[in-house]
């Protein structure tokens, strides 16, 4: 069963212009959520977790963050680096698991993860939100997204542990994807304080994610 490879399908993706093609412009949620960070003074340092080809680590640069990206496609991180270097901004990049930040505690005002640690069945998504919660300050801000159990894709395929279903042959769907329902979502974030979660469609019917935004308490 593929547990750990689903970066492997994405840095095929970001290695060509038509596979990044849709990657290149930020959620107007993150696009808000960053400008009130700046506007509330508070916000020094971010992180991008499962930067892709860089769509927001290039954003929050932009603002005036000290930015940090990782991923697990080098394809992806190697657009970061060029991107970032074609504009004059500097991005720290790093190839680490999200279960595995290489970052000391409490080193990040602001972390991002958008469509990112669904990748996994239940354990690893609870370690990956262990790790973002270390590597927040106390205070710190949390947005990201989960799937949601509307979400067509819910229940397609095997079901390879609670909620966690993989679909053979069906592009990144080929690899663990963890669904939740709110109230699933609030236990996984324990620790943290939500101060947004709604569920939204993204680009196609039916693609239901829940949005969220979480401060760590």
């Amino acid at each position: 069963m593929k547990t750990d490879t689903a970066h492997l399908v994405w840095n095929s993706r970001w290695a060509t212009p038509d596979g990044r093609a849709d990657w290149l412009k930020p959620d107007q949620d993150v696009v808000d959520l960053s400008a009130e960070l700046l506007s509330a003074g508070n916000t020094r340092r971010a992180l991008d977790l499962g930067c892709g080809v860089g769509r927001h680590a290039l954003h929050f640069a932009r603002l005036g963050f000290e930015t940090s990206a990782i991923d697990m496609a080098e394809a992806g991180l190697s657009e970061v680096s060029a991107s970032a270097a074609d504009a004059g901004m500097k991005i720290e990049t790093a190839a680490a698991p999200m279960t595995s930040l290489p970052f000391p505690d409490g080193h990040f005002d602001y972390v991002l993860a958008f469509n990112v640690i669904y990748h996994g069945d239940g354990p690893i998504v609870r370690q990956a939100i262990s790790e973002i919660r270390r590597v927040l300050k106390p205070g710190g801000m949390y947005q990201g997204t989960m799937l949601s159990k509307r979400n067509v894709n819910y229940g397609k395929g095997t079901e390879i542990a609670p909620n966690t279903f993989v679909v053979d042959g069906h592009d990144d769907k080929d690899h663990p994807h963890f669904y939740c329902s709110a109230a699933e979502l609030v236990e996984l974030f324990d620790g943290f304080e939500l101060t947004s979660l709604k569920d939204r469609q993204h680009s196609k019917p039916g693609t239901w994610h829940w949005h969220m935004s979480a401060e760590r308490l």
